[in-house]
C-alpha cells in the first residue's frame, strides 16, 4: 500500500519543529529514522497531514554525558548509541539491550527517541528506561516537562506525550558502581519484538526487575533476594499481576512461566555481576 498524501518539512532548527506542532498539533507527525512511522503509513495506520523532519538538527544529534546520567537527543541513531567506545562502562544494561533491537539495518536508521515515542510494549529501550528509572525530556513551543519514564507509558503504544509535544531526549543513569546489571529476552526470531524481555538491576540490598512484552506497557518491581524461595514466590506473584493475554506468538501461560523463569535468570546474572 501507499501512504496518505502528506506535506513534508525539514527542519534544521529546533523552533521550526516546535512551530510546525505547534500549528498543527495533532494533525503533524515527527520524522526520525522512521522505521516505525513508515510501515504505519503505508499501513494507513497514521494519516499525518505534515510530517517534519528533525534530522537535520545538529543539537538533537548528540549524546550527552551529564556525570550521573546519559541525556540522548531526538536524532541519535541507535546505531551511534551502540557504537558508543564507553557505552558498556556508563551503562552495560542499554549497552546489552541494544543488540536485541531489531537488526543492524534498521539500528542504522531507527533512532533511541523514536523507539520511546512509538511505546511498543515489547520494546527493548523503553524496558530498559522503566528499569533504570530514566527520563523522557517533552519541549514543545510552550513549555519544557521531565517525565519519569514509568509514569510516561500509559498503555499499548501510548503516552503522556502532548499533540504539540516532542521527545527532545531520553536522560539514562549511567551505572551505579557496586551494581549489576542484565538483559535477557526471548522472541521468535532474533530481531523481532520479544515474546518476553527483562532487565535486571540489582545491588547488595535486593533488585529491580522490569518486565515487557507481557503488560500493555513495560513494568518493573522490586524484589528481595536473600532467600531464593520467597524470590520465586514473589516472581510468580509479579507473573500473575502482569495479567497475560493469549495472542498469536503465545499463550498467557506461556509468557507467566517465561516471567518466572527468564526473569529468574536474568537476576541471577544481573547478582553475579555486583561490584
Amino acid at each position: 500500500m501507499k501512504p496518505p498524501a502528506f506535506d513534508y518539512v525539514r527542519a534544521e532548527t529546533r523552533d521550526e519543529v516546535l512551530d510546525v506542532l505547534h500549528r498543527e498539533g495533532p494533525s503533524a507527525r515527527v520524522l526520525a529514522g522512521g522505521q516505525s512511522l513508515l510501515p504505519m503509513l503505508n499501513m494507513r495506520l497514521a494519516r499525518p497531514s505534515v510530517l517534519v523532519d528533525i534530522m537535520g538538527v545538529a543539537e538533537w544529534n548528540r549524546v550527552v554525558d551529564e556525570g550521573a546520567s546519559l541525556r540522548i537527543g531526538a536524532a541519535v541513531r541507535q546505531a551511534a548509541l551502540e557504537r558508543r567506545a564507553d557505552l558498556v562502562r556508563r551503562q552495560p544494561l542499554l549497552a546489552a539491550a541494544l543488540r536485541w533491537v531489531g537488526h543492524m539495518q534498521t539500528r542504522s536508521r531507527g533512532t533511541i527517541c523514536g523507539s520511546v515515542a512509538h511505546a511498543d510494549p515489547s520494546a527493548e529501550i523503553p524496558l530498559v528506561l522503566v528499569a533504570l528509572g530514566g527520563e523522557i525530556r517533552l519541549r514543545s513551543r510552550r513549555r519544557t516537562r521531565r517525565i519519569a519514564a514509568a509514569e510516561f507509558f500509559t498503555g499499548m503504544m501510548t503516552t503522556v506525550r502532548g499533540d504539540d509535544e516532542m521527545i527532545e531526549a531520553v536522560s539514562v543513569p549511567a551505572a551505579r558502581a557496586g551494581a549489576g546489571y542484565a538483559f535477557r529476552e526471548v522472541a521468535r526470531r532474533h530481531g523481532d519484538f520479544a515474546i518476553v524481555g527483562c532487565a535486571a538491576v540489582a545491588d547488595r540490598s535486593g533488585v529491580r526487575l522490569a518486565v515487557g512484552g507481557v503488560a500493555d506497557r513495560p513494568v518493573a518491581r522490586d524484589l528481595q533476594t536473600a532467600d531464593s524461595t520467597d524470590l520465586d514466590q514473589a516472581l510468580d506473584r509479579f507473573a500473575w499481576d502482569l495479567d497475560a493475554r493469549d495472542d498469536l506468538h503465545a499463550t498467557a501461560r506461556y509468557r507467566r512461566e517465561l516471567v518466572r523463569r527468564l526473569g529468574r535468570t536474568t537476576i541471577d546474572e544481573a547478582m553475579t555481576c555486583l561490584g
